[in-house]
Formats: C-alpha cells, structure tokens, sequence
C-alpha cells in the first residue's frame, strides 16, 4: 500500500506518517520505482501496536523502544497492550462512577465532599436517589422548594438535620416498645413534630402531603427495611401515626 492509502485505511495523516519515517519509528519496507512509500503488512502491524500504545499514552521514543525490543514478539505486544487496556478501563470505570456519583448530589442539592457525605448519611447517601426523584417529583413545587433549600446547606446543617431526625425515631421506637398506640394523641403529636421538621428543613408539607408519605413508609419497601431496622413493626406503626395525625389536622 502506499501511503495515501495507509492513512485512509488508518486515519492516521500522512504528513504523520512521513514523521514516523523520518524518526524511524515507522519505515516502509519498499519503495516504487518512482521511489513513493509502500507499506507491507507486517509494517501495517506495526503502525496498529505503535498507534496502541501512543492511545495509551506512550511517548514516540518509548513506543520506538518497545516495538524494537528483540525480546518481545507480537503476541507479547498484544498481551501487554490488552493488559494496559484493561487498566484504563478500570480506571475509566472508576472515574464514570465518580462522576456520576457527583451528578447525582449536585441533583440532589448536597454539596458536600464525598468524606462529608459519608460522615453526614454513611453508607445511605441520599444522592443514589436523586434520579429518582426528580423523575418523580421534579415538576413540583415541593421539589424546587427543597433544591432551594438545600443548596445552601453545609455539612453542620446536615449533621443537625440528621441529629434531629435520629433523635425523633428513637423517641417514636419507644413509643412503639411502650405500647402506645399509633393513633393516639401522643403518636400524632411525634408525626406531628416529624412533619414540621420537613417543613422547616426541606418543603411546605401539609397534612396531605404527609398523609401520602405515611403511606409510602409501608408501600415502598425501602423505607420500611430502614425503620425496622430500628425496631420490628416501627414503618407500620409511623404510618398510622402519621396518617391519624392528617386526619386530626383535617377534622
């Protein structure tokens, strides 16, 4: 082949191609009569490992000095560019997923750094559902309420946040241990807290908005795993709470 046609079939330019002949890193095996390039195929097998390894970042004398090592056959070019190609991807993948775990807590308003997250939510970061929400929610005015919010908030008004909700669910576990009954005036009088502490941190939520996510504590099995894991029975015995506590606000 000559070398208009090496680089059409490569993509590789040929004013590129006459550099990697003049630093013989890449010299065509013939020359025509009228003394043009031709390239072989075992030269094409060449350009393919040298256009490798410069894909993975080796400079032109260090691409020269693997590729003329008398020691190294094709096949071992191969197995260590299959190799190095693997690495990449695992760091690629890694950095994909570190991206995309920022997007999702910048959708989520939290901008804390990953050390704050997990010091803040552990290993329940809140950000892993921000697709999610917004798919859900995104249109309404509660959620553009509490992307407001949010925004604003370092990792002290987190911290509190946090504090004050903990502090609310162990108190709601004892109820629930001491045998209160969910729909007595001391349940909704916690839902009620609960509700207000939504409204204080994160959105206007009246009582039908919490009613509805009382009722979300036991039709989405994730929030309930996350109150039984305080204590058996707890996601049923808020919801009642919380929906009674609606009722009440309503009458």
């Amino acid at each position: 082949m000559n070398v208009g046609e090496v680089a059409a079939l490569t993509g590789v330019t040929v004013r590129t191609l006459h550099h990697y002949d003049r630093i013989g890193l890449l010299s065509p095996s013939g020359r025509s009569a009228s003394g043009y390039r031709q390239y072989s195929a075992a030269d094409l097998d060449r350009l393919h490992q040298a256009l490798v390894y410069r894909e993975l970042g080796f400079s032109l004398e260090e691409v020269a000095t693997l590729l003329d090592d008398p020691d190294v056959d094709p096949v071992e070019h191969l197995r260590r560019q299959h190799r190095l190609l693997l690495d990449r991807v695992a760091r690629d993948q890694r950095m994909v997923a570190a991206v995309e775990k920022e997007m999702e807590a910048r959708q989520m308003a939290i901008h804390l750094t990953p050390e704050e997250r997990f010091e803040v939510f552990g290993d329940r970061d809140p950000a892993q559902y921000g697709e999610e929400v917004e798919a859900r929610w995104g249109d309404t005015e509660a959620y553009a309420q509490s992307t407001r919010r949010t925004a604003a908030y370092g990792k002290d008004d987190w911290l509190r946040i946090k504090a004050e909700g903990d502090d609310l669910v162990r108190r709601m576990a004892e109820a629930l241990r001491s045998g209160v009954a969910p729909d007595s005036a001391d349940a909704m009088d916690l839902a009620e807290e609960h509700r207000q502490q939504i409204t204080a941190n994160f959105y206007d939520c009246p009582p039908e908005i919490h009613a509805a996510l009382g009722r979300m504590y036991v039709e989405d099995e994730r929030f309930t795993a996350t109150y039984e894991a305080v204590a058996p029975g707890l996601a049923q015995w808020v919801s009642t709470a919380v929906q009674a506590n609606a009722a009440r606000s309503a009458g």
